[in-house]
């Protein structure tokens, strides 16, 4: 019997198909666009997404389609996307890298409060995240606002049309800041404040719950579909990071610290969220919106070229000594700055300075951003001395010995490397019987391997180099601030 895993990501959907042992017998990929419609929006059409939907599957599926047993997403977070009563989409899709909702994220943080917020939530608001959006639709799009009958997460707006089941999965609801994480149920003070009917929000599952069963017309009569999870939790799963303590840092379009918890806990600053984990249980995140889409900016975008390893040929000898440093936040920052107004910046740059040392600079700002979460998790009591590492910048040897040395942690790879594809698709097994809980399934699937680990006199002179980098954001915020256009 096979399963299909989908990650519902940012430009693309991917998809896998794999047998019980987790072996990829089939990969398909679609792409679809983001608009840009304002300085700092992010929007996508969720008939994108299903169109993209029909065509993994047709090519996933074929000639066994009678043997696909079970579906599940990873799905990119905090996406709102609103139905009206005649279930027809109402607006574009609001990202979750969208900066519009600054006046509604200080509104939650400042007039709500961060401490009520995090009893509430066990977070504080962040732009990203689904409840500002709604507030933002209330405030300037009223007659939108007005329509409303049902709000989903991007994943579930594809659960939805295979099931017909309006339905969410709690490490996805995590996002929404309208989920009480603690105790995995709406919070109704917070569906108050923003103005929310709960028969609006779906129904909540573990992510490896069977929501229901494929209908006639995608072709799949007897598969089952799981709930999925958010991204990063899909994407630990198919790491097998599922026990308290273990780690998966992610090098995709955004980058996460993901630290997986067997109880819930709170980051006392509120700057790591604390999330439901798809296995049941919980988790501590940092998340920088920036990673590896600040390397393709940087290459594809500005040096116009697709030579990623060029880029940074040679440059190993300047590792802890590169005297230009690179701010990452192209889209603002989310952890642990809470800043939509933070933007990217080079610095350090001589009139010798070259165009690989500023690749390098590029690098390594995204692992010192990494680092800024993993400081924060350490005042929690966590300590990272080993990561997973996944994503498409995990594929960079350099760059995975940037990061173990700048984290001063062991870095470990998988054999199996589909990101939350992988991931989904173990949650299908899991909800069709393959397996009985999800860490039955990692511990049959998930091979890990050693890559690299931090070497002492390089890791002393990474020390000093991201002294330097944390000094930076704080010197530039009044300038971010003023760069503001009015």
């Amino acid at each position: 019997m096979y399963y299909i895993g989908i990650d519902l990501g940012t430009s693309s959907a991917k998809g896998i198909l794999t047998d019980r042992s987790g072996a990829i017998l089939r990969e398909a990929s679609a792409f679809y666009e983001v608009s840009y419609p304002h300085d700092g929006w992010s929007e996508q059409d969720p008939a994108d997404w299903l169109k993209a939907l029909k065509a993994l599957l047709a090519e996933l599926s074929a000639d066994v389609s009678d043997k696909v047993e079970g579906i599940s997403f990873g799905g990119q977070m905090h996406g709102l996307v609103l139905l009206d009563e005649h279930d027809a989409v109402i607006r574009p899709a609001i990202l979750w890298n969208d900066g519009r909702t600054e006046r509604e994220t200080a509104y939650l943080n400042e007039v709500i409060g961060r401490k009520k917020l995090s009893e509430r939530t066990a977070n504080i608001a962040f732009a990203g995240f689904t409840a500002p959006k709604l507030l933002w639709v209330k405030e300037h799009e009223p007659e939108n606002f007005s329509r409303i009958k049902k709000i989903m997460l991007p994943k579930d707006y594809l659960v939805w049309k295979l099931t017909g089941v309006h339905a969410t999965d709690y490490s996805d609801a995590s996002g929404t800041l309208l989920l009480d994480v603690k105790n995995k149920r709406w919070n109704a003070d917070m569906v108050a404040a923003c103005s929310v009917k709960e028969a609006w929000l779906p129904r909540l599952y573990e992510s490896f719950a069977p929501v229901g069963k494929v209908r006639p017309e995608f072709g799949l009569k007897n598969a089952v579909v799981a709930a999925g999870a958010g991204d990063n939790a899909a994407a630990a799963i198919g790491t097998g990071t599922v026990k308290g303590g273990d780690t998966n840092i992610s090098l995709g379009t955004s980058g996460t610290v993901f630290i997986a918890q067997d109880t819930f806990s709170v980051d006392p600053d509120n700057a790591l969220h604390s999330f439901a984990h798809a296995n049941g249980r919980w988790h501590l995140m940092g998340c920088i919106l920036s990673a590896a889409s600040a390397n393709s900016w940087w290459l594809e975008r500005i040096l116009k070229t697709n030579d990623y390893e060029g880029a940074v040929a040679g440059q190993e000898r300047l590792l802890g000594e590169n005297q230009v440093f690179f701010l990452p936040y192209l889209m603002g920052e989310r952890s642990p700055h809470n800043d939509v107004l933070a933007r990217g910046a080079f610095l350090g740059m001589r009139p010798d300075t070259t165009r690989e040392q500023m690749s390098l600079a590029v690098l390594e700002g995204v692992a010192f951003a990494l680092r800024d979460c993993v400081e924060i998790a350490k005042k929690s009591g966590v300590r990272v001395n080993a990561t997973n590492l996944c994503g498409g910048g995990a594929r960079s040897g350099l760059w995975r010995k940037i990061i173990a040395n700048v984290l001063d942690a062991d870095v470990y790879l998988t054999k199996t490397e589909k990101g939350p594809a992988f991931g989904a698709a173990m949650l299908a097994m899991v909800a069709s019987g393959a397996y009985a809980t999800v860490e039955d399934a990692a511990k049959a699937i998930v091979v890990s391997r050693y890559a690299i680990g931090p070497e002492p006199a390089l890791v002393e002179k990474y020390n000093d180099r991201y002294a330097v980098y944390r000094s930076l954001y704080p010197a530039l915020k009044p300038s971010f601030a003023a760069m503001r256009v009015k």
